[in-house]
């Protein structure tokens, strides 16, 4: 990797070994920014914090090793990286204003991309992780893992009904808890609809009434006016003398039809006047008859007004505003069909609480199938990281699954084994890892029994156990060694270069124990500014490397007792190699 202004580093180049790499150096010297690096290159959050006062990026590039034929492999080709003989370039840049940007083979690429081969390639492990394995939670997770399919498969089916079951008791809870405020809905739509079809309102209804209230309403003037325009075009007879608009019409037409040989455009003319002589005749035909027809009849005008006003009072009620009856049909309609939905929630409650029932039998099946995986597999993870253990310095320690189940009177209890117990998103185990340092302790919680150095080897037993249960090619413990020393230091540092022989360790540490098993060792140094630069992250080698185990050893580099023990601790580990 190089790491340019990220924290105290300037500008660093760090080569890590095929095999185990330690990383060493005072406190505060910026090992931590090493691990912190690699996370950043595995798409980890972006702090921009870490970057340097006074520059406006900090830089992370690595070169990675991707197995041929790994998943990471092709999730890096599906995002059109493109690889050098096996090796993917990736690169990670984080701005002072905290915007990130991920590459991966030459490419852009989401962030996300990163933590997807992260999971393939890299497992990282630091103090927060052995606080982490302290919660029942986390437990249950490395258990889950350890067990692989055995508990994935059926999680995932318990989960999917999990879920159903809640949404079927949510819909169920809120029908059952919102059945007064329904019937109050329903007699509201009851009631509406009767009034509605009390009625019997037709679709433009309302402006038929309208025209025709306003027509008896005014009949004496129509009729008047139909008269006196009838007399206009036809003539009156009570007057004979009186001149009418037909009579000289039908002079103006006889005129022209005198003469229209004589000249065509006459002729054009007495034909177009002999239409209005015939449309007139028409109009004052019609005009009769309207007047004939007219009915002012007062009971008739007050029929439609009552009608009007009943068809008004439903506007006003169930229609919007100048739809008219178009609106309180419309309104119907839809209350019609909520009625119908409402009316069936009886139905409805019936449906659910017998789907709810199968599912509670399904999910009770499904989280005793889980149990017993989890109890086969906790067997097996118990012995096996017992195993390691006594590789750690702890010959007589014994580490145990307790697997139990919490009863419940609740009527959401699900039965399971014949019990009625409480089930989670993740079935209805409560898993603790339990640990028995020595002969007869009894065993008792990792959080509560187990000591710092305790801690720290139980997590790295753990981790040996995935490593080779479920392998990926680099591991990365930042100082999972605190709380650690002696015997324990050394089995330690023999068990991580054990690890070593198939996969790539990285290990950041403060005992030369540990320190002395790797086949490479870095110190990291300041310079005399409190800055890490490219010459500040060095390759021990020699003289150098006793040198620095000496220093870890006594605090002091040319202390002759240090250098004669770290000498011994080479030795060993050579031999062990």
């Amino acid at each position: 990797m190089r790491i340019r202004s990220l924290g105290v580093i300037d500008d660093a180049v760090v080569e890590l070994s095929p095999g185990f790499t330690a990383v060493t150096g005072e406190t505060g010297a910026g090992k931590t920014m090493v691990v912190t690096s690699l996370g950043l290159l595995l798409g980890g959050r972006a702090d921009p914090a870490l970057v340097r006062i006074g520059v406006k990026n900090a830089v992370v590039e690595g070169r990675v090793a991707v197995p041929a034929g790994s998943a990471a492999l092709v999730r890096a080709e599906e995002a059109g990286a493109e690889l050098d003989d096996g090796v993917l370039l990736v690169s990670r840049t984080v701005s002072a204003e905290g915007r990130s940007r991920a590459h991966l083979g030459g490419r852009s690429v989401p962030v996300g991309v990163l933590s997807e081969l992260a999971d393939d390639l890299v497992a990282v492990h630091g103090q927060t992780d052995q606080q982490g394995l302290l919660k029942p939670g986390r437990q249950r997770q490395a258990l889950d893992r350890y067990a692989g399919d055995a508990v994935d498969v059926p999680l995932a089916k318990y989960q999917a009904v999990y879920k159903r079951l809640k949404a079927v008791t949510a819909e169920l809870d809120t029908i059952t808890t919102r059945a007064r405020e329904r019937a109050q809905e329903a007699d509201l739509l009851r009631f509406g609809l009767d009034e509605i079809a009390a009625v019997e309102p037709r679709a433009g209804e309302d402006v038929e009434l309208a025209e025709e209230a306003s027509r008896l309403g005014h009949a004496e003037a129509l009729a008047s006016a139909a008269a006196a325009a009838h007399a206009a075009l036809a003539g009156n007879p009570e007057d004979p003398e009186g001149v009418d608009a037909q009579t000289l019409v039908g002079g103006a037409h006889r005129a022209l039809e005198a003469v229209r040989s004589h000249d065509p455009a006459l002729g054009a003319l007495a034909e177009r006047i002999g239409e209005v002589q015939i449309l007139l005749t028409d109009v004052a035909a019609e005009l009769a008859g309207y007047a004939d027809d007219l009915d002012a009849d007062p009971l008739r005008l007050a029929a439609v007004e009552e009608r009007r006003a009943a068809l008004g009072q439903l506007t006003r009620k169930y229609g919007e505003a100048g739809e008219g009856t178009a609106g309180v049909l419309a309104w119907a309609e839809t209350s019609a069909a909520r009625l119908l939905e409402l009316d069936g929630d009886d139905e409805r409650i019936g449906e659910l609480t017998a789907e709810r029932e199968s599912l509670r039998g399904e999910l009770g099946a499904l989280a005793q199938e889980l149990t017993h995986a989890r109890t086969e597999a906790a067997a097996r993870f118990a012995d096996a990281v017992t195993e390691e253990l006594s590789s750690l310095a702890m010959p007589h320690a014994r580490v145990s699954f307790d697997i139990r189940q919490s009863e419940t009177d609740a009527v959401d209890g699900v039965e399971v084994d014949g019990r009625t117990v409480v089930c989670g998103p993740n079935g209805a185990d409560e898993v603790e890892l339990l640990l028995a340092p020595h002969p007869g302790a009894p065993p008792r919680p990792i959080a509560k029994g187990a000591s710092g150095g305790e801690l720290s080897r139980v997590m790295l037993a753990v981790e040996v156990v995935f490593a080779g249960n479920d392998p990926v090619p680099t591991y990365l413990f930042d100082e999972v060694d605190a709380g650690v020393g002696g015997k324990a230091a050394v089995e330690i540092g023999r068990r991580l270069a054990k690890l070593a022989k198939s996969a790539q360790v990285v290990v950041v540490t403060h005992l030369p124990q540990v320190a002395a098993f790797a086949d490479r060792q870095l110190l990291v140094e300041k310079t005399n500014d409190g800055s890490v630069t490219r010459s500040g992250v060095t390759v021990l080698e020699g003289e150098d490397r006793v040198r620095e185990l000496s220093r870890m050893l006594a605090g002091q580099e040319d202390s002759e007792t240090a250098r004669a023990h770290a000498e011994e601790l080479l030795a060993v580990a050579r031999a062990d190699g």
